[in-house]
C-alpha cells in the first residue's frame, strides 16, 4: 500500500478514555493494513517453519535411497525459499506502512489539538511534554502497532508447527505447544519495572526538552545578562538525569533481551536431546529428528517476536498515556472536569454569532466589560494578570487560578468570557475565532515573504498597506528590502527569516501588529502591542490603531499614557477585579493607585493642590520612556 496519501484528510476522533483504548482505536483505524501484515508474516514464517520438514524428508529419503523423494524435497525447499523472499518483502513493506501511518496519525492529532487550542495548550501542558509526544512517543506507538501484526503471524505459525510436531510425535508436540507460551510469559515479571523506569525516563526527557526550549527562546536575554553558563549548567544537570534514567531502563531492557536468547536456546537444547533419544531408541528416523530440531529452532524467532511485542507494549502504554493527556484537553474544560454540555439542564451550545461587532465583551472573573464599537484600554498592575485576562477574553480559559490573582479562588478555574451574553468557550471554535482575535504580547512571525505573512483570513476592509502604515512599519519595510536583494525593492516580496530573528524586537512587534490589524476582526484584543518601541513611535502607533479601528471593538492592555489617552474608556484592574474606570485624565486626577501603575510612582496619597488638573495636557504627566530593543 502506498504512503503517498499521508497525511490522511481526517485523522478521526480517537478514543481517549484510556491509553489502551487509544491503541485499540489506532489498530481499528488500519484494520486492512494489520490483516495484510498478519497474512504476509504468516507467509514468511510459515515458509521458514516448513523448510525443516522438507529438509528432514529429503534426508530421510536419502537414507532410504528414494531418489524421487529427494528431488521433490529439493524442489519444495526451493519453492519455500522463493515464498519466503516474497513474504519478507511484502511484510517489511506493510509493516513500515503500519508504523508510519500510526505515527503520522498521532502527529496529526497532536497538530490538530495544538491548532485548536492555540496558546491555551501550552498553558495547560508543558511545551517539552508536547514536543516529547510528537517526536519520541509517536514512534513508540507506531512500533507497537507494527509489531502487533507480526505477533499475530507468529502465533498462527506457532500453532501450525505445534500441530505438525504433535502429529509426528505427540510428546514433542505437547512440549512445543506448551513450552512456547510458558517461555513467553516468563518476561512478564520484568514488564512492570521496565514500564516504571521508562515512564520516569520520559518524564525527565520532557523536562529537559522544556528547559532547552526555554533557553533557546530566551537566548538573547541570557546573553544580555550573562546567564548562558547558568542555564547551560541547569541543562547539563537535567541531561545527566535523563542519561541515568535511560541507563536504568536499558538494564531492564537488556535483561529481557538476554532472556529472549537464553530461554529459547535452552528449549531447543532440551527438545533436541529428547529427539536424539527417540532416534537412538528407534522411535523416529534421522530425517524426522532434523525436521523436529529445525522446527524447534525456528520457534526461537516467534519467541523473540513475542518478547519484542511485550517490550513494545510497555513503551507504547507509557507513550499513549502521555498522548491521551495532551489530546484530552478541551478548550471548554471546567474546574470539575466537566463541560458545558455535561451540566444537567443546560442548553446545547449556542449557534454561531451573527453580529459580534455589535456585542459587548465581558469577563465575569474581573467584571471587565468592553462595549461594542469602543476603544477600551485596560490597566493592570500585574503583567501576568493582564495576559491571563487577555487570553480569557479570547475564549482561552487558563488551566487554573492557583494564585487567585484573577479573582478566582485558589485552585479553581475562572468562568469563561462572554460575547453578547454567550460564553466564548461554549461557541463553535470557528465562530469564537472569527469573532475575537487576541494579539499576544510575544507574537511569532513565521518565515516567508511579507505577502505570505499578511495573507491570512480577513474581512477585506483593511488593506495590508493601511495596516502597515497604522503600525508605523516604514523602517521595517526598509530593513526587509535591504536584507532581501531578490525582492527587487518590493517589500511584499522581501523574506522574513525564521521567527523574524533578523529584525529588532520593536520591528517584529510592529509587523505582528500589522498582521492583527489586517485581519480586522469584529473584536481585537491587544496585549502590550507597543512594549518594545520608543515613545515617539508608540504615539504614532496609538493614533494609527485608534483611527483604523474606529467603530470596531478594541481592547488594549497597556500602561503607557500615550495609548491610554487615545482610548474612549480606561478600566483599572486591581487585585483581580475592576477598581475604577473613566478616561485617562479622569483616573489620573482621581486615583492614586492608577497613577502609581501608569507613572511608576509610589502609591501614596497626593495632596489635592499637587494633583494635576483634569484639563492638563497628558504630555505634562510623568512618562516612562522606553528605548526600542536592539537586535
Amino acid at each position: 500500500m502506498s504512503l503517498l496519501h499521508l497525511p490522511v484528510p481526517d485523522p478521526g476522533s480517537p478514543d481517549l478514555r484510556s491509553p489502551l483504548r487509544l491503541l485499540v482505536w489506532l489498530g481499528r483505524f488500519q484494520r486492512k493494513g494489520q490483516l495484510l501484515s498478519v497474512l504476509w508474516g504468516t507467509l514468511l514464517m510459515g515458509g521458514q517453519a516448513a523448510t525443516p520438514f522438507l529438509v528432514g524428508a529429503g534426508i530421510q529419503a536419502a537414507v532410504d535411497h528414494r531418489e524421487r523423494q529427494i528431488w521433490l524435497a529439493g524442489a519444495g525447499t526451493l519453492a519455500l525459499g522463493l515464498l519466503q523472499v516474497l513474504g519478507s518483502v511484502l511484510l517489511h513493506r506493510q509493516a513500515v506502512w503500519n508504523w508510519v501511518t500510526a505515527a503520522s496519525q498521532v502527529r496529526q492529532l497532536v497538530a490538530r489539538q495544538a491548532s485548536t487550542l492555540g496558546a491555551g495548550l501550552s498553558r495547560r501542558i508543558a511545551t517539552g511534554e508536547i514536543v516529547a509526544v510528537s517526536s519520541g512517543d509517536v514512534e513508540k506507538i507506531g512500533w507497537f502497532v507494527e509489531v502487533s501484526s507480526r505477533c499475530g503471524a507468529a502465533v498462527v505459525v506457532w500453532l501450525g508447527v505445534s500441530g505438525a510436531v504433535l502429529w509426528r510425535e505427540p510428546r514433542l508436540g505437547a512440549a512445543v505447544l506448551l513450552g512456547v507460551p510458558v517461555l513467553a510469559v516468563s518476561v512478564w515479571p520484568l514488564l512492570r519495572p521496565l514500564e516504571a523506569r521508562f515512564t520516569r525516563q520520559r518524564e525527565l526527557g520532557g523536562k529537559a526538552a522544556e528547559l532547552a526550549a526555554d533557553t533557546v527562546a530566551g537566548l538573547r536575554v541570557l546573553r544580555g545578562i550573562g546567564g548562558e553558563e547558568l542555564f547551560l549548567d541547569r541543562y547539563r544537570t537535567a541531561s545527566q538525569k535523563v542519561r541515568a534514567a535511560a541507563v536504568r531502563t536499558a538494564r531492564t531492557w537488556s535483561l529481557m533481551q538476554a532472556q529472549q536468547v537464553l530461554l529459547p536456546g535452552l528449549f531447543v537444547v532440551g527438545t533436541t536431546w529428547y529427539g536424539a533419544h527417540l532416534v537412538v531408541t528407534g522411535r523416529i528416523g534421522v530425517g524426522e529428528l532434523v525436521a523436529v530440531y529445525g522446527a524447534c529452532a525456528f520457534l526461537a524467532g516467534p519467541l523473540r517476536v513475542l518478547g519484542e511485542t511485550a517490550e513494545a507494549w510497555t513503551a507504547a502504554r507509557v507513550a499513549a498515556a502521555r498522548a491521551v493527556r495532551v489530546l484530552a484537553v478541551r478548550r471548554d474544560d471546567r474546574p470539575d472536569g466537566g463541560r458545558p454540555s455535561d451540566t444537567p439542564g443546560e442548553q446545547p451550545p449556542a449557534p454561531p454569532l451573527t453580529a459580534p461587532e455589535r456585542a459587548d465583551l465581558h469577563d465575569p472573573a474581573t467584571g471587565l466589560t468592553a462595549y461594542a464599537g469602543r476603544f477600551t484600554a485596560v490597566v493592570c498592575g500585574d503583567p501576568d494578570l493582564a495576559g491571563a485576562v487577555a487570553a480569557r477574553l479570547g475564549g482561552h480559559v487558563p488551566p487554573d487560578g492557583a494564585d487567585g490573582a484573577d479573582g478566582s479562588a485558589a485552585g479553581s478555574r475562572p468562568p469563561s468570557a462572554t460575547l453578547g451574553g454567550r460564553e466564548l468557550d461554549a461557541l463553535p471554535l470557528e465562530s469564537a475565532r472569527a469573532a475575537v482575535l487576541v494579539h499576544d504580547k510575544d507574537p511569532v512571525l513565521l518565515s516567508g515573504t511579507l505577502a505570505e505573512l499578511l495573507d491570512i483570513p480577513r474581512s477585506g476592509r483593511v488593506a495590508p498597506a493601511a495596516a502597515l502604515a497604522a503600525a508605523c512599519a516604514e523602517d521595517v519595510l526598509d530593513a526587509l528590502v535591504d536584507g532581501s536583494p531578490g525582492a527587487d525593492g518590493d517589500p511584499m516580496r522581501a523574506r522574513i527569516t525564521e521567527r523574524g530573528r533578523s529584525l529588532s524586537g520593536g520591528q517584529r512587534q510592529r509587523l505582528a501588529l500589522a498582521r492583527a490589524l489586517v485581519a480586522d476582526p469584529p473584536v481585537l484584543v491587544l496585549d502590550e502591542p507597543t512594549s518594545a518601541v520608543d515613545s515617539h513611535t508608540e504615539n504614532r502607533v496609538a493614533a494609527g490603531i485608534a483611527q483604523l479601528r474606529r467603530g470596531r471593538t478594541t481592547v488594549v492592555f497597556a500602561t503607557s499614557p500615550l495609548i491610554l489617552d487615545r482610548a474612549d474608556r480606561v478600566v483599572l484592574i486591581q487585585r483581580g477585579r475592576v477598581a475604577g474606570q473613566g478616561t485617562h485624565r479622569e483616573l489620573m486626577h482621581s486615583r492614586s493607585d492608577y497613577r502609581a501603575v501608569v507613572t511608576r510612582e509610589d502609591p501614596v496619597a497626593v495632596p489635592a493642590a499637587a494633583q494635576p488638573a483634569a484639563a492638563e495636557p497628558v504630555a505634562a504627566q510623568p512618562v516612562a520612556v522606553r528605548v526600542e530593543e536592539v537586535r
